[in-house]
């Protein structure tokens, strides 16, 4: 799954963002203790979770549920991921730039 393309702008509580997820509303909590998640938060300081937060979340829980990752283990990988894109972004700009040199061929 792919959270490049998920829409960033927060817009659920986190007792939806639970539902949405099958876990409680501690697990949410407990995520963003430890640096899992970090959801952004309303003038009132309520929790407010993105569809890019919910996919991420449902990765997490891939991870930790299907393969067995404990949460350190998930934040390298996560981090890794994240550079990952990074440097396929960076690619993708220098083979545009190329492209451009060579004179848009």
């Amino acid at each position: 799954m792919n959270t490049e393309n998920y829409d960033k702008e927060p817009r659920y509580v986190i007792s939806v963002a639970a539902r949405m997820l099958d876990i409680h509303t501690h697990t949410l909590r407990y995520y963003e203790r430890v640096g899992v998640i970090e959801p952004r938060r309303s003038q009132g300081n309520v929790r407010l979770y993105s569809d890019y937060d919910i996919a991420l979340l449902k990765r997490v829980r891939a991870l930790v549920d299907e393969m067995g990752v404990n949460l350190p283990g998930v934040e390298v990988i996560l981090r890794m991921m994240q550079h990952m894109g990074e440097i396929q972004q960076a690619l993708e700009q220098a083979q545009k730039e190329i492209k451009q040199l060579r004179g848009g061929k």
